[in-house]
């Protein structure tokens, strides 16, 4: 969550009367509703084009679809078209990417439609980003250039946590999640009233844009894995051993990403780092294969679908591929964000673990895994359990991952983030 949401707490009174709340809800249903439909277009501009790039195109050129040859054009020149974008367009689609997590700053409006471009492109080259991190920036640079235009006297921390909660509702298609990422971090800030009175208009906001993304795109998350009864002692260990030896894996990229970024950062032009990166990006996904391309959410899917289709070797395979197409695409100027493809990291290692071991559900595995993962990668304890829930849907699950959790949070607790400061050194 944006820092100065969490400095500058929305409630205006120290209870928060219904008459300071009231004048809230309109901009909040507004600000919801635009962040969910930017949401929407981009997204499905971006899979059209995706569909054009990875069908009917390669078709016409005779090239299999999803061979090595095609998959290193289409990922150079992706390289290629967002380096252009962040070469000449103006405002070069904002700041260096990996400076930027879900707090995303107020941007300038010249800013924004590069970075819609470069995002666009990047989502149906094949780059292993997710679109979070810079739909989020886009959203609340609308936002607070356009409210503080027909709302002057609002305060300027209202624009920005509108339009992040109202983004995050329309990314998971529930309002939860922001509510649990804006609870973290109001978490040990002087904040003015009760903690609802603070969520009241955000939540709004993210109510908005979950029902207007439901309505609109029918998004789900849930893998339908094989169901998922009562846990048993065999089931707490699995999660006990998987979700820390994801977040292991997930540090050991966490640790590599400062230095990864400062090798593409010596080629210092971006018509040099992105083609670069889409180089690298397609010698990976000549080893993982097509299913290690995109942000991951569908091949996730893939994947979940049939889990006893692959090896284990395969399914480690994948994912470690995955992982370090993940850290090269964030560390080479690519905009996107780390979520959805750390869900297909996990998932596959969880998948991994029962087909070692097919005594662990398939449900703990995947959702240990997806819990380590995150919570390496984004740091946010919230977020990764819910979203590690929600992918199989089995309540029974949802107590072993709150136990699986501490030893994980031990892990990473007080040790870089993937993320980096301006200059060049990790945010800790």
């Amino acid at each position: 969550m944006a820092q100065d949401t969490a400095r500058q707490p929305l409630a205006t009174a120290p209870t928060a009367p219904a008459r300071a709340l009231l004048p809230l809800i309109l901009p909040a249903v507004t600000v919801g509703v635009a962040s969910s439909l930017i949401f929407i277009g981009v997204s499905a501009a971006a899979e059209r084009l995706q569909h054009v790039l990875w069908g009917p195109l390669p078709d016409a050129l005779g090239i299999g679809r999803y061979s090595v040859l095609w998959m290193f054009v289409m990922l150079i020149a992706t390289g290629v078209a967002v380096g252009l974008v962040v070469w000449k367009v103006p405002g070069h689609a904002g700041p260096d990417p990996a400076t930027m997590g879900l707090n995303a700053p107020v941007m300038p409006p010249v800013v924004l439609p590069g970075l819609v471009l470069a995002t666009g492109l990047m989502l149906a080259g094949g780059p292993s980003l997710g679109p979070e991190n810079p739909i989020i920036a886009v959203n609340i640079g609308l936002a607070a250039w356009l409210g503080g235009r027909l709302r002057p006297r609002a305060p300027d921390s209202v624009w920005p946590a509108l339009a992040e909660a109202g983004t995050i509702g329309a990314l998971f298609g529930t309002p939860v999640a922001a509510a649990l990422v804006i609870s973290e971090a109001l978490a040990g800030r002087p904040v003015k009233g009760l903690l609802w009175d603070n969520l009241f208009a955000p939540l709004t906001a993210a109510t908005c844009g979950a029902v207007t993304t439901t309505l609109v795109s029918h998004p789900t998350f849930d893998l339908g894995l094989p169901p998922f009864g009562h846990p048993g002692g065999g089931d707490l260990l699995a999660a006990l051993v998987i979700a820390p030896a994801s977040a292991l894996l997930g540090m050991c990229a966490v640790y590599a990403f400062p230095y990864v970024h400062a090798a593409f950062r010596r080629l210092r032009h971006p018509m040099l780092m992105l083609p670069a990166g889409g180089a690298v990006l397609g010698a990976l996904a000549a080893a993982g294969g097509p299913l290690t391309l995109f942000k991951g959410l569908a091949e996730v899917g893939e994947l979940a679908s049939d889990p006893d289709g692959w090896t284990a070797g395969q399914f480690a395979v994948m994912a470690v591929v995955k992982l370090a197409a993940l850290l090269v695409a964030a560390s080479c100027g690519f905009r996107g964000g780390r979520i959805f493809p750390s869900v297909f990291i996990g998932a596959a290692l969880g998948l991994c673990a029962h087909a070692l071991v097919p005594a662990v559900p398939p449900a703990v595995g995947v959702a240990s895994g997806v819990l380590g993962m995150l919570l390496a990668v984004t740091r946010q304890g919230w977020v990764s359990l819910f979203t590690a829930a929600v992918l199989v849907s089995s309540p029974g699950v949802l107590a072993l991952l709150c136990v699986a959790s501490l030893p994980a949070w031990l892990l990473v607790t007080g040790r870089p983030q993937m993320q980096l400061r301006a200059d060049g050194t990790p945010v800790r």
